[in-house]
């Protein structure tokens, strides 16, 4: 057994960060799901732009879609649900062994509706109604605006990956539209069995953000474990609203546990370990979800161990110490939120004008 099949042994799921038409075209989607236990897969906009643009896959449809469509959304949204439906399908016997569990595949609402609470909901029902499979989620960004989207999708009953999670303060307050959509959804008498929903948390910009700070203050010592520290207490967050009262009312009505994603999980500082958001956050009721670089690199030489509950002591003095340097990590998370939201927007924008581009090209 390889390091990525070990880690399920842990309790923890690998999905794997990217989806092109060419992974799934030549069976290697299907050998990471045998050979490496793969789990789930996960979209936004940065990657979808980069398999458009990158590729010539998707240029026979832009031009069929042409006739169809004037609007360059509806066309992306068209070939985007046709490969995340094609995804659900390759993941469905994951689905179906791991009794809903896994077997995931994620679509983003647009990037432009990341501040609109009742835009995106509109949006989430949309693309929920026509992927039409058990085994998707739909993303909804954890903004202020995005809360009571979160928690009215679940009430209907639609799987969430909540996104662009940065903060603490954030992150207990998804929890609580978590538990909130659900006892609506049961007040109406509905089931909640198979209502699923990830928390996604956004690591390695933390690190870009904070480390220069913490350099330029001469707190080298902390530099590459504020995201790791942060992820730690996220986790935390987790276990005490698993054990509270009012989630144990839901799990008695079959609820799901909304497990604990890291996203963001590549190095982007060359001297950090390619496997450092990897190998500390490893344990029962938590995702990673990899990039292909970092799967071949946590594959080759990743090591596998309960880690997510250890050296919760040195992850809380960390953040305090952080405190005392006068940075405030809230401030920061918030920052890094709207950053988010910016950069998926460009993205978008480039997504859209290379359909633009191409629709010219065939002119």
């Amino acid at each position: 057994m390889n390091p990525l099949n070990k880690i399920q042994q842990h309790g923890q799921s690998i999905w794997l960060d990217l989806l092109d038409r060419e992974i799934m075209n030549s069976g290697k989607l299907q050998s990471l799901i045998d050979d490496d236990n793969l789990r789930g897969l996960t979209s936004n906009p940065s990657i979808f732009e980069k398999a458009i643009s990158g590729s010539d896959d998707y240029d026979d449809d832009i031009a069929l879609l042409f006739k169809k469509y004037d609007n360059n959304s509806a066309i992306f949204f068209e070939m985007a649900i046709d490969d995340i439906q094609r995804a659900a399908d390759i993941f469905k016997p994951v689905f179906d062994k791991t009794k809903g569990k896994d077997g995931f595949v994620s679509l983003e609402v647009s990037p432009y509706l990341a501040l609109d609470t009742d835009g995106t909901i509109e949006q989430a029902r949309e693309l929920w109604r026509k992927v039409d499979r058990k085994n998707v989620m739909i993303k909804i960004p954890g903004t202020k605006q995005g809360l009571p989207a979160i928690r009215e999708c679940l009430r209907e009953g639609i799987n969430i990956n909540v996104t662009l999670l940065f903060g603490l303060p954030r992150y207990r307050e998804i929890t609580e539209a978590f538990m909130g959509g659900l006892e609506d959804r049961l007040k109406e008498g509905h089931s909640i069995k198979d209502v699923a929903s990830v928390a996604s948390f956004f690591l390695s910009r933390i690190d870009v953000m904070v480390d220069p700070m913490l350099k330029e203050k001469g707190a080298d010592h902390l530099v590459g474990k504020i995201a790791i520290a942060s992820a730690k207490k996220a986790y935390q967050i987790y276990l005490d609203m698993i054990a509270s009262d009012r989630f144990k009312k839901l799990e008695a009505k079959g609820a799901q546990t909304q497990r604990v994603l890291w996203a963001s999980t590549s190095a982007k500082d060359p001297s950090f370990s390619d496997v450092i958001y990897v190998e500390p956050l490893i344990g029962k009721d938590t995702i990673n979800t990899l990039p292909m670089e970092t799967i071949d690199a946590f594959r080759d030489h990743g090591k596998v161990a309960d880690t997510i509950t250890e050296d919760i002591e040195n992850a809380n003095k960390a953040l305090e110490e952080l405190k005392n340097l006068g940075i405030d990590i809230d401030t920061i998370t918030q920052k890094l939120e709207n950053q988010g939201i910016e950069k998926f927007n460009q993205a978008y924008d480039k997504l859209l004008k290379s359909i633009a581009d191409q629709k010219h090209k065939k002119n």
